[in-house]
């Protein structure tokens, strides 16, 4: 009888310790992210809420460290989410292939994770919530002001007239 060789099932390469994070994980804390601010919950509450520091929260948000899954449980039940939850929308995560669809990458997130985005939060926080409100309406304005700019541009780009174009002498 012919000694029979092992069979040696190949999946994707180990990453080497300095790569990228998987995409899993990458897609893993953005959900943690997301479901956050979705709560309205910092950074700091959820990790005392779990009893880490806020830098391991941020370092999981960011895919620096992999959540493990009694952590990723904490923080599920932390959110009053299930642990599903998070794996929503990650590809080949038992919906059919048809049925995936991948989440858009939300800048509004990447802002807040970032260090300016901390440091306007943090601003923001230490105002009273009236003098906040106006801010927030005052940049919301702002935005909007922004965005008829940019749409009249294009519009005098794509040679309609403009406003100051229209008078009449």
């Amino acid at each position: 009888m012919k000694p029979q060789r092992p069979v040696l099932l190949w999946t994707t390469r180990k990453q080497a310790v300095e790569s990228e994070p998987h995409p899993a994980d990458r897609h893993v804390g953005r959900q943690i992210a997301t479901v956050r601010v979705q709560s309205d919950v910092s950074q700091g509450q959820l990790a005392r809420a779990i009893g880490i520091s806020f830098q391991q929260l941020q370092k999981y948000e960011n895919a620096r460290n992999r959540v493990s899954a009694s952590m990723l449980y904490e923080i599920a039940t932390s959110l009053g989410v299930p642990v599903s939850r998070f794996f929503e929308g990650l590809p080949g995560n038992d919906e059919s292939r048809d049925q995936a669809r991948p989440l858009p990458v939300d800048e509004r997130l990447a802002f807040i994770a970032s260090a300016e985005g901390r440091h306007l939060i943090e601003g923001l926080m230490n105002l009273p919530p009236r003098v906040r409100g106006r801010i927030c309406s005052l940049i919301a304005a702002l935005g909007e002001e922004l965005a008829l700019l940019d749409g009249k541009g294009n519009d005098e780009a794509a040679g309609e007239a403009g406003p100051a174009d229209r008078r009449t002498s």
